[in-house]
């Protein structure tokens, strides 16, 4: 069998193993139900996701930048109707993708095949960023990190074959990046920052400069439409927040367990040759946390938004498996290692995580059963742990009921507590507030 052939026998077996490890870790989430945003996503692809309806999108200030996940959420509905298992199965899709493209990154000649293999597979497991392929509302989460990823293979390609088509295609990912979710401006410094290390020279560094222009344009946009933006009103984002302490937090957080595992391996086994790789994972998780750091309703960033973060953390502990697996007098120290990291974070996948995600979809669970043979066309909720515009998303989308739902009187939010009651139509005939 010629090189060739070994080698890409060798890749099958890794894209076999990568997608055993995605359903390993996430196939029980499948049979989850939609949870609380899940309806608005579905409710806004609706409105937004026909090619009729582009035009308006790109007047949102905030939707339009999330525009290729309700494009996708359309037209998912619209091949397969609404069943929960297949908005579930399609962000794991999405997520299994996303794992072949860390794999990919060992095409850059400091990286390597095998690193990227051991990295892709404990990205592919590891639960600090669950939200993002468990939750199907944080389906932005997932797509920005596709197009970032696919920008910059295109960009590394680019920069080893100097061939225009390479470059045009980062810059088209780019702009899907951006219009999957404002974070996909953390691509032009890593474009930057990887054409200095391939090259030293700041001419290359230089064609990052039209992305850095069209990044600072999609900011601007945003920012002079901050009086109708959603998330410049609602407490969501500011530019006075404390980003630094955010971001030391949420590196903390990334890093707890595995990240600070990690580094002790490496200490204890002088792996000294693998520091540039641990640079280059810590300086990749700062940057990509930068855009989420500027929240106000969070001391750190939630899980789905470490998405792209994590692949720092994925490099990191995969150069400690392959120092252990070199320090190691047996190289199955490093295999029992990896197993071990492998069935912790299926186990607490499978149990705790899962458990969680069931109580957050407990609500509208709830509310449906109360809802589904009631006859009457108002609705008043006492203790639903969401607004109303949850509830009649979900009511209109799961039932066809276009149900008015207003909260009743001294009814908090309060988690686990479903106090429904009818009203009569007189009392929500003008509801305060109503979306």
């Amino acid at each position: 069998m010629g090189v060739g052939a070994r080698r890409l026998g060798l890749g099958v077996w890794v894209i076999l193993g990568l997608l055993a490890l995605c359903l390993a870790a996430y196939g029980r989430s499948l049979a989850l139900p939609l949870i609380a945003d899940d309806y608005i996503q579905i409710s806004l692809a609706r409105q937004w996701g026909p090619v009729a309806g582009w035009l308006d999108l790109l007047r949102d200030p905030l939707y339009r930048c999330r525009a290729t996940s309700l494009v996708l959420t359309f037209w998912t509905e619209r091949l397969f109707g609404i069943q929960p298992w297949i908005f579930n199965a399609s962000s794991l899709a999405i997520h299994f993708v996303n794992c072949l493209l860390v794999f990919a990154l060992g095409l850059w000649r400091p990286i390597g095949w095998k690193v990227s293999a051991v990295a892709a597979g404990v990205f592919a497991v590891h639960h600090s960023h669950q939200e993002a392929v468990i939750w199907y509302a944080a389906l932005p989460e997932l797509l920005v990190f596709t197009f970032v990823l696919l920008s910059l293979l295109c960009w590394l390609a680019w920069l080893e074959r100097r061939d225009g088509r390479f470059y045009a295609a980062a810059a088209c990912c780019f702009v899907l990046a951006l219009l999957s979710k404002e974070s996909g401006v953390v691509l032009v410094p890593l474009l930057a920052l990887t054409a200095w290390v391939e090259r030293r020279d700041w001419k290359t560094v230089a064609w990052s400069l039209p992305m850095g222009l069209a990044a600072a344009v999609y900011f601007l946009t945003a920012y002079l439409a901050r009086d109708t933006h959603l998330h410049f009103k609602d407490g969501t984002f500011s530019l006075a927040a404390p980003v630094w302490q955010v971001l030391a937090r949420s590196m903390m957080r990334l890093l707890w367990v595995s990240g600070f595992l990690s580094l002790a391996v490496l200490a204890w086994a002088r792996a000294w040759r693998w520091l540039p790789l641990v640079a280059g994972a810590m300086v990749w998780s700062l940057i990509t946390f930068l855009p989420y750091s500027f929240l106000l309703y969070m001391p750190f960033v939630p899980s789905r938004h470490t998405y792209l973060a994590s692949v720092g953390l994925a490099f990191l502990v995969a150069a400690a498996l392959m120092a252990l697996e070199e320090r190691a007098p047996r190289r199955a120290y490093a295999v029992a290692a990896a197993v071990v990291l492998v069935i912790a974070h299926v186990s607490y996948l499978w149990t705790r995580k899962h458990y969680q995600y069931t109580e957050r979809a407990a609500p509208t669970q709830r509310l449906l059963e109360f809802a589904r043979d009631y006859p009457r066309d108002s609705l008043h909720l006492g203790c639903f742990a969401y607004g109303p515009e949850i509830a009649e998303a979900a009511l209109e989308i799961e039932l066809g009921k276009k149900v008015r739902v207003t909260r009743a009187a001294g009814g908090g939010p309060r988690e686990r507590e479903f106090c429904f009651e009818v009203a009569p139509p007189a009392e929500v005939a003008k509801p305060s507030g109503s979306p």
